[in-house]
């Protein structure tokens, strides 16, 4: 994952592919900043940080063919 590429992800393009921490509770928004923060302070990365921390809607389980993808696929990675 590279936190300075703006809605994408490597090859894949697109708003669905943006750099995103989804969360639940206010201390999780906390942790998710500081964390954030201590990544851009660690100078790690050479363009800005576009990652964005965003309160979490419903969660809905992928459909069963993209359960467990990598195994079913004997991959490593995608």
């Amino acid at each position: 994952h590279d936190p300075t590429q703006l809605n994408r992800q490597g090859p894949d393009v697109g708003s669905q592919y943006r750099s995103v921490v989804f969360v639940y509770t206010a201390r999780q928004k906390k942790l998710a900043e500081e964390s954030k923060e201590e990544l851009i302070s660690a100078d790690k990365y050479e363009d800005h940080i576009v990652t964005t921390i965003e309160k979490a809607g419903p969660f809905y389980a992928a459909e069963e063919y993209h359960q467990q993808y990598l195994a079913k696929h004997n991959a490593k990675v995608c």
